[in-house]
């Protein structure tokens, strides 16, 4: 084979799935990274983390004397269209998806990857490389072949490849023209009860139609809209459906910046990360994530008993997911360490009570889920909030998740007054008017207790912890929660203090204060549209339009964004897709597009 050398890893990625299963694609149309059976199993495919020339780990087709690559989603879905281009002209697309649509009155959505390739022009000569991995990346997976199928036993799933491919020419990795449409149907270890060429067609038609029904269903913002769109679909992705979890991002120990031994695990459901994510599905009127969220989070106050939880949960509910070291991979461009579990859930971080609550009091009010909330959930729900209200002065880890620095942290606090003050307003729409004058008065109690302990009178602003005067960027959510207006003077010195001390160029720091780890060298993506947000709410409209374009243009050519960037070039890092980034892209965008009632 002779063409292009394949490019230096990066996150120039473009993820396909289904809610149960997903896949991270390189612009060559090679499949780098997918965890199997679940999103934060062993990966299948570890390529991403094994450095700049893996010998397995991937699924390829490579075009011999290639010239040139393209590729794109088609409209409004997430099933990608690579088209590889020859030195003389010939071409063939791929089309990637995991299949999805309806089937016997249920979503089919099986835990497999579909590819059709097809040549476009002349004889493309092409050959494919399956190798899946196991062991964490140690080993190439065994294999065993059949007539039309390969065996691939990897560490916690068996997968079967259906093809109407030569089976030899996969085993042997031969250089072959490409002259008819092929078809991979890469499953369970099942047979497929049909021919499989117009079999995977026909699921590429049904899957189709699914993604673009559903984003038929949702509120789309005038402007931006190419960019919510994918947003939506990219966090949809992050959802393990069958427990309604919501995984904070794809992949795990993708550095925050180079060699900084900030690697972590964020395939889980962060409960901050999930609530953030609901409520920018909800304005855009997502209704099945939410409810279906919901039902993980009824699970997890049960399982709570009006006791301690989690920051972090398995996408399966599981508390054990404690952090480890794996060494049989190299890490992401060769940067270790890689890590497995994430140590956040032994943490104590008091904002998550808030983030349970908030999203859960919406099921007293929204008429549309077909599991509106009771009053015997309204009482569960009160035992997180006495939680809250107990633990709204105490030292925690903060939604940072420092490892050695606890304080009481005003965002965690805020967090708990929201809870209260939630409460309250539910027990009142639920007929419950003593209940509601007892969460009325906690809420009282934490905000006086807020605005004595974390307001420096010397600036007129607030701090990130009570006593102290350090900032983070998180005090510009004091709005959004409803704890302060925009307008209020300690706010608007707050915003001013945050502007001057954690913006950088055009984009913003979480904080600035060396951590556990030394200083921060990037920007977190999440803030930056924090304070694009707050630049509206302060009526700098211009402003605020000018730094969001700037991060549009940031995007991975898939329209996504990771969790930080380095300012001096602007190159992503850390985990991808991240679906905080995405919240702010959707959030973002319909703060600032004009109306509907613009263009009549």
């Amino acid at each position: 084979m002779t063409g292009a050398t394949p490019a230096r890893p990066g996150l120039d990625l473009a993820p396909i799935g289904n809610c149960a299963i997903s896949a991270l694609i390189d612009r060559a149309g090679r499949y780098v990274w997918a965890c199997a059976p679940r999103v934060d199993g062993d990966p299948v495919f570890s390529a991403l983390m094994d450095g700049d020339a893996p010998d397995h780990g991937f699924w390829s087709i490579e075009l011999d004397g290639l010239a040139s690559t393209s590729q794109s989603y088609v409209r409004n879905t997430p099933v990608l269209r690579t088209v590889l281009t020859d030195d003389e002209g010939a071409s063939l697309e791929i089309l990637d998806f995991a299949p999805r649509h309806k089937k016997h009155s249920r979503t089919y959505r099986p835990l497999a990857f579909a590819r059709i390739v097809r040549p476009l022009q002349g004889s493309p000569r092409i050959r494919m490389r399956l190798r899946p991995s196991a062991d964490w990346g140690a080993r190439k997976a065994d294999c065993t072949s059949g007539s039309n199928h390969i065996r691939y036993q990897c560490t916690d799933i068996t997968l079967r490849l259906t093809t109407d491919c030569p089976v030899s020419h996969v085993l042997e990795e031969r250089v072959f023209r490409l002259e008819r449409p092929l078809a991979f149907f890469l499953g369970p270890d099942e047979g497929y009860d049909q021919e499989v060429g117009a079999g995977v067609s026909a699921t590429l038609d049904r899957t189709v139609a699914y993604w673009t029904d559903w984003i038929r269903t949702l509120y789309i913002p005038l402007d931006y809209q190419e960019a919510v769109i994918r947003a939506a679909i990219t966090l949809k992705l992050c959802v393990y459906e069958e427990t309604g979890a919501i995984v904070a991002a794809l992949t795990t120990s993708v550095p925050e910046f180079p060699e900084s031994g900030r690697n972590w695990d964020y395939r889980y459901c962060w409960i901050r990360d999930a609530y953030y994510t609901v409520r920018a599905l909800n304005r855009l009127g997502s209704v099945d994530i939410l409810e279906n969220y919901l039902g993980y989070l009824r699970n997890l106050v049960d399982a709570s008993a009006g006791g301690h939880v989690q920051p972090v949960y398995g996408v399966g509910l599981e508390e054990d997911i404690d952090e480890r070291i794996v060494t049989s991979v190299e890490g992401y461009r060769g940067m270790k360490p890689v890590r497995v579990g994430n140590q956040a859930r032994e943490h104590l971080q008091h904002d998550v009570y808030g983030q349970i609550v908030l999203p859960l009091v919406q099921s007293f009010y929204d008429q549309r889920l077909l599991r509106p909330g009771s009053l015997d959930d309204f009482h569960h729900l009160e035992k997180v909030g006495d939680r809250a209200f107990a633990l709204h002065d105490q030292v925690d880890a903060g939604l940072w998740e420092f490892r050695t620095i606890a304080r009481v942290h005003t965002y965690s606090s805020v967090m708990c007054w929201a809870a209260c003050d939630r409460l309250a307003k539910a027990a009142d729409h639920l007929g419950l008017p003593e209940r509601g004058r007892v969460w009325a008065e906690r809420a009282t109690t934490i905000r006086t207790r807020i605005e004595a302990e974390a307001f420096l009178p010397d600036e007129g602003r607030f701090a990130a912890s009570y006593g102290g005067r350090e900032l983070d960027a998180s005090l510009l959510q004091l709005v959004d929660l409803g704890f302060l207006d925009p307008m209020d003077p300690r706010q608007v010195a707050t915003f001013d203090a945050i502007e001057r001390d954690l913006k950088k160029g055009s984009y913003l720091f979480r904080y600035v204060e060396p951590d556990d780890f030394g200083e921060p060298e990037t920007a977190f993506n999440f803030c930056t549209f924090w304070f694009i947000e707050a630049l509206h709410q302060n009526g700098r409209d211009e402003e605020a339009r000018e730094i969001f374009e700037q991060m549009l243009s940031r995007r991975t050519h898939a329209g996504l964004l990771s969790e930080d960037i380095r300012v001096e070039d602007n190159e992503l890092w850390g985990n991808y897709p991240q679906t905080y980034s995405l919240v702010g892209i959707i959030n973002c965008a319909v703060l600032l597009s004009r109306s509907w009632t613009d263009v009549r």
